[in-house]
């Protein structure tokens, strides 16, 4: 008698089962850590620059100075 036939073949298939889990999640995990490092919404293109400006202004990621200098280039 094989070692992996019956009761064995079945344990078999559920840890390999698991196992494929397992990575899928890693995958998704690292698939989502990288569009959350890319700036999530930032791909939009139906967002007018002004719009964009004032998103990064009230997240902090710009200064007031660099908020109204850029403002003014954009309505140049």
């Amino acid at each position: 008698m094989w070692p992996w036939d019956g009761f064995h073949a079945g344990w078999m298939g559920w840890w390999m089962s698991l196992w494929m889990a397992f990575w899928l999640a890693v995958l998704i995990l690292l698939v989502w850590i990288v569009a959350r490092a890319a700036g999530g919404q930032s791909w939009r293109i139906d967002e007018p620059p002004e719009q964009t400006l004032k998103r990064r202004y009230a997240r902090g990621e710009i200064e007031r100075e660099d908020y109204e200098r850029r403002l003014s280039d954009l309505r140049k």
